[in-house]
């Protein structure tokens, strides 16, 4: 039997609209005000949504079950394998000593502390954010910043400013996959229009980083180099986000873009070396704990042989690139997930109308699993969509082709060549399961979430209220975007309790839901430098312990700055010739 959503159960859409945000609260303020562990916060925002769903929006009960397991389902395959897999990659390249010297041979380039933190906060940090996120990018920064004398509120300051542009395209496109999910949005699409938001930011983000560390005038002694960087960086994000897809965004616009700083700085000086490590402008006294203080040694292998030792430590992040490039290709999908289709009279191959050979799901490969009592079960109404609309709920195991299971088979080979035995190996990756075990009931529980969500009509009841924000609704919903990740600490979550809601109000303005879901993840970017996870982060890698506050003191301006700089771009593409023509999927 067909159940259809109801969007104002009480009569009353102002008590529903509360009644429909009650997870998203329970969420929020879990994680901000109780400083409760990100995956029990999950869980009770989960529970407190299926309560809701089935004894005040009416959803059955069984209904809510499966969308919720649905959910999960999609949380651990594919975004928790990818979680799983490239930590694992990380731990085998620190545990070797590998990623020490990719530290010193990006220390030793120059002396400049400028061109020091643009090429390490700015495009390594871009780097380990395409390649694991999750909070490894500012933790790898801030450790390096401070290794190499940085003050510990200019290393965290910096370090979470550096990381904003990158981080929608984060851990191997995590957040758009996750996005294209929750909303039912295409991932192609999505991609793309964040590819032509971001790239703006790619470009404007090195100089705010430089002028925030040194001053205006000493950012323009270094504005080649600055904008050598910036650039390399936003054309390959543009071009991998537009043609291939979300998952090598950032991981080939930052290995572009440090190879492109790093040829230039061969030929180019600037006039003046600036050696202070200090913030300009402020008085700063911030100091490592001397308890805290580590001291480094040199990394033999660098110093005796370093050439081949510093190609041997890229070595395995060149496999992944290889690897998740070819996993990423429609082509190599097509070849394992599909098969030639077979027309059971004739037992020949059967043909579209066009003459082409019609391919079919490969049941090896790519096994369906449809939750027959959520597919087709569950009908949107208006004024959410035009006309009724059921919706569908078919799990595609694609355990092959997905992007973790290239990134696992990388780190395999990465680590034999790395000289890791395989009992070695597998000891490792249960180590590597244990440490991300918290993760995993994460995601799991927060894509629960985001499915029981738009399966119950949570979203659609939010989305109508706030679609009375009328025209201004493109900076509103960016800055919900902002929001959602300056509490949630993650680009991901915020995607999850926001990407529905931000279709659904789209399409009750007529604007496109492509363009505002991309808000809320391009909008979000601007909130990481503040929220607490990343800033706790910062201090620990900087081992600046209970000084939190500073941090988040220095970063905000910053942060809100920015978020409305990318409520501006997007109000444009809304409403203002030509930048309406960038924008995918129409209205």
């Amino acid at each position: 039997m067909v159940w259809q959503q109801i969007y104002d159960p009480f009569g009353n859409p102002v008590l529903s609209t509360i009644m429909a945000a009650v997870p998203v609260v329970v969420m929020l303020a879990a994680l901000a005000f109780f400083h409760i562990k990100a995956h029990l916060a999950a869980l009770l925002a989960l529970a407190s949504a299926l309560l809701i769903a089935i004894f005040a929006f009416g959803m059955p009960a069984n209904m809510a079950g499966s969308a919720a397991l649905y959910g999960a389902a999609n949380g651990l395959l594919p975004i928790g394998w990818i979680v799983l897999n490239i930590i694992f990659l990380h731990r085998l390249t620190t545990e070797n000593g590998s990623f020490k010297v990719l530290q010193d041979s990006l220390a030793r380039i120059t002396d400049d502390r400028r061109l020091q933190l643009l090429l390490i906060a700015f495009c390594f940090g871009a780097f380990f954010e395409g390649a694991a996120g999750f909070g490894t990018p500012v933790a790898v920064t801030g450790a390096i910043l401070i290794g190499l004398g940085f003050s510990p509120l200019a290393a965290s300051g910096l370090a979470l400013i550096a990381n904003t542009a990158p981080v929608a395209f984060g851990a191997l496109g995590t957040p758009i996959i996750t996005l294209a999910k929750v909303t039912g949005l295409d991932e192609m699409e999505l991609s793309m229009m964040v590819g032509r938001q971001l790239p703006f930011f790619s470009v404007l983000v090195p100089f705010w980083l430089i002028w925030a560390f040194a001053g205006w005038r000493k950012m323009l002694e270094i504005w080649p180099a600055i904008l050598v960087a910036g650039i390399s960086f936003a054309v390959p994000q543009f071009i991998v986000s537009n043609y291939h897809g979300p998952m090598l965004v950032d991981v080939i616009a930052a290995l572009i873009s440090m190879a492109c700083l790093t040829g230039f700085l061969k030929v180019w000086k600037p006039a003046t070396i600036h050696t202070s490590a200090a913030l300009s402008g402020r008085i700063d006294n911030s100091k490592v704990d001397p308890e805290h203080e580590e001291k480094s040694e040199p990394t033999a292998t660098f110093a005796s042989d370093a050439k081949p030792a510093v190609m041997r430590a890229w070595m395995p992040w060149i496999i992944l690139t290889v690897f998740v490039f070819a996993w990423g290709t429609q082509g190599f999908k097509n070849m394992f997930d599909t098969r030639p289709a077979i027309d059971p009279v004739t037992q020949s191959a059967k043909l579209d109308p066009a003459g082409k050979p019609v391919r079919e799901a490969n049941p090896i490969f790519a096994p369906a699993l449809t939750f027959t009592t959520l597919h087709l079960q569950v009908e949107k109404v208006p004024p959410v969509v035009p006309a009724p609309k059921t919706e569908e709920a078919i799990y595609k195991f694609t355990w092959f082709t997905s992007t973790g299971s290239g990134i696992l088979l990388a780190a395999i080979l990465g680590g034999l060549l790395m000289g890791y035995s395989i009992p070695q190996l597998l000891r490792q990756y249960v180590k590597t399961l244990w440490v991300v075990r918290y993760s995993l009931i994460t995601i799991a529980a927060m894509l629960a979430l985001g499915f029981l969500t738009r399966y119950s009509g949570l979203d659609a009841t939010m989305g109508l209220a706030f679609a009375a924000t009328g025209i201004f609704y493109p900076m509103f919903g960016t800055l919900l975007g902002w929001l959602g990740v300056a509490l949630t600490g993650s680009d991901t979550a915020s995607n999850v309790l926001f990407g529905g809601l931000q279709r659904v109000t789209a399409e009750q303005l007529h604007l496109s839901p492509v363009l505002m879901a991309a808000a809320n993840s391009s909008g979000g970017v601007m909130g990481k430098m503040v929220d607490a996870q990343s800033i706790v982060v910062a201090s620990t890698a900087t081992r600046w312990y209970g000084h939190e506050g500073e941090i988040l003191r220095y970063v905000f301006f910053h942060s809100i700055v920015l978020a409305m700089l990318v409520g501006g771009l997007v109000t444009l593409q809304a409403y203002v010739a030509p930048f309406t023509s960038m924008v995918v999927g129409g209205h």
